[in-house]
């Protein structure tokens, strides 16, 4: 769920100032001024107050359109990067069940001196390739994703790269307002992904995928659904055929956003009755200072990274975030 999850900004709802607000602004000037006022000028006060209020709701309300707006409009600038999804460094990040497994023959002493704790981090960028399609609400994207595992404090194998993921992708995405109660449709996208951790032999892990995805808003919550379909290799090229029995088929991921705190959830799942797999992450980002944002995530399941993804891992990171869903 890409940039709101595309980039959008969700605010949470506040009331304005109604009838019964307004009878009570003029009761409270009335009690409090003086005696020489007029009731004229207390009505007048009050209803400026009053259209003030109605205003910044209306401004709250148009928020993910106005974010929308200010991305579509940087983005038309050549030599800017977006933000894809979120960008962070987890300084620590503990795993209480390090996968060994495939380390023990091609790399036998990582995998004896692995250590639980390590540093993990995400770089996620995009930039927009065409505008103005199918009548100026469509734009087509491409992002790169890299994900890394690094052993920073296992000094006993000079701190290497565990894992790194890379994830180039290309996706057309369709600005929606279709309202379904009292959620709006605000994003759908169709789309392609490569997935791979860019090693050979027993260690190479990769798939493709053909994506879509919806994205829905309402108040300070977005939830985005990107459900996708393996494109299928040949026996001899497949290094991990069964990798959809563990990620599974779609990913659901919610955000909610309070002040300058947000939370998100990211669930995936094989839906499968026989031998059900999947994984669930949450996340909480808050301010630190000026522009600075922690970060705590914790992952339990399938496919933390590609090297794992037949593995269960248990993991709480603490860090700083760079970028977030919104």
């Amino acid at each position: 769920m890409t940039a709101l999850l595309c980039g959008a900004l969700l605010l949470p709802a506040g009331g304005h100032a109604g009838d019964g607000d307004y009878a009570a602004c003029v009761q409270r000037e009335a009690l409090l001024g003086t005696d020489d006022q007029r009731l004229g000028d207390l009505r007048r006060r009050c209803r400026a107050g009053d259209e003030a209020g109605r205003k910044a709701q209306s401004l709250q309300q148009a928020a993910v359109d106005t974010r929308l707006a200010l991305e579509e409009e940087v983005a038309r600038n050549p030599f800017v990067l977006l933000a894809h999804r979120p960008n962070y460094f987890l300084l620590a990040s503990y795993n209480s069940r390090p996968n060994r497994a495939p380390f023990e023959t091609v790399d036998p002493e990582l995998a004896q001196f692995m250590q639980p704790v390590e540093a993990k981090f995400q770089v996620s960028l995009k930039v927009p390739v065409l505008h103005g399609l199918f009548g100026g609400r469509g734009t087509m994207y491409f992002a790169y994703t890299n994900r890394s595992f690094w052993q920073l404090y296992n000094t006993q194998h000079s701190s290497p790269f565990r894992e790194t993921n890379h994830e180039p992708e290309v996706w057309l995405s369709l600005r929606q307002r279709l309202r379904l109660g009292a959620w709006t449709a605000r994003l759908m996208d169709i789309g392609l992904s490569h997935q791979s951790n860019g090693r050979a032999g027993t260690l190479s892990r990769s798939w493709n995928r053909i994506y879509g995805r919806v994205v829905f808003s309402h108040d300070n919550l977005a939830i985005g659904l990107r459900p996708w379909i393996r494109i299928p290799e040949s026996a001899a090229s497949d290094d991990n055929p069964d990798i959809t029995d563990y990620l599974g088929h779609f990913e659901l991921t919610a955000v909610a956003r309070n002040g300058r705190t947000r939370f998100s959830l990211m669930l995936r799942n094989n839906l499968s009755t026989h031998r059900n797999r999947g994984a669930l992450e949450l996340g909480w980002t808050f301010p630190i200072h000026g522009h600075a944002r922690g970060y705590v995530q914790w992952f339990n399941g399938y496919g933390e990274s590609l090297i794992d993804y037949n593995a269960i891992t248990n993991s709480i990171g603490i860090g700083i975030a760079v970028s977030d869903w919104m």
